[in-house]
């Protein structure tokens, strides 16, 4: 929660009565903290391949499913869109570098996919990525979609993990 919460202050994404979709939602923390700031009339989705072990917070919905198989509209639901994409998905790692980068690199662009697919204009989208070689590619197919788009690494963050987040703001 700690990551989203400094994201969320730096960069304003999060606000009442907005519609929110978690991808990776597992354990649950992200999903408590979106939920307590759209409040009641906001809407949150979560995305998991797990169930959630954590009490899901009232009036989240949680789809059970991969990434790569869940369909937008299976995600939207009645929803018109999102205004917000969060991704905090990791993938599988294996302790070789290069793979893991490339894996995550991967689950990078299936989240950014998914936000050109649900987000409504001016939302914003926060997916982390391990740095490696595709994170340049990814930044620029984010500036073709974001008015801004930054790369954040949160306090919270070990100093020598590699995750960093890519944050875009404003859906052309």
């Amino acid at each position: 929660m700690y990551k989203l919460e400094d994201l969320d202050r730096r960069y304003r994404l999060l606000r009442p009565s907005i519609a929110v979709l978690d991808l990776g939602c597992r354990p649950g923390s992200w999903l408590q903290y979106a939920s307590q700031r759209v409040g009641r009339r906001g809407s949150v989705v979560g995305l998991d391949r797990h169930p959630l072990e954590a009490p899901i917070p009232e009036g989240v919905r949680i789809v059970l499913g991969d990434v790569y198989d869940v369909s937008a509209d299976g995600l939207r639901g009645d929803l018109p869109g999102f205004d917000v994409v969060l991704s905090d998905m990791a993938p599988d790692t294996t302790g070789i570098k290069v793979t893991d980068q490339a894996r995550s690199e991967a689950l990078a662009e299936r989240a950014l996919e998914l936000a050109q697919q649900l987000l409504v204009a001016g939302g914003h989208v926060v997916i982390k990525v391990f740095q490696g070689p595709g994170l340049a590619a990814l930044r620029d197919r984010a500036r073709r979609m974001f008015q801004k788009v930054d790369l954040a690494k949160p306090p919270a963050s070990r100093r020598h993990s590699s995750e960093i987040y890519l944050v875009g703001l404003g859906r052309r």
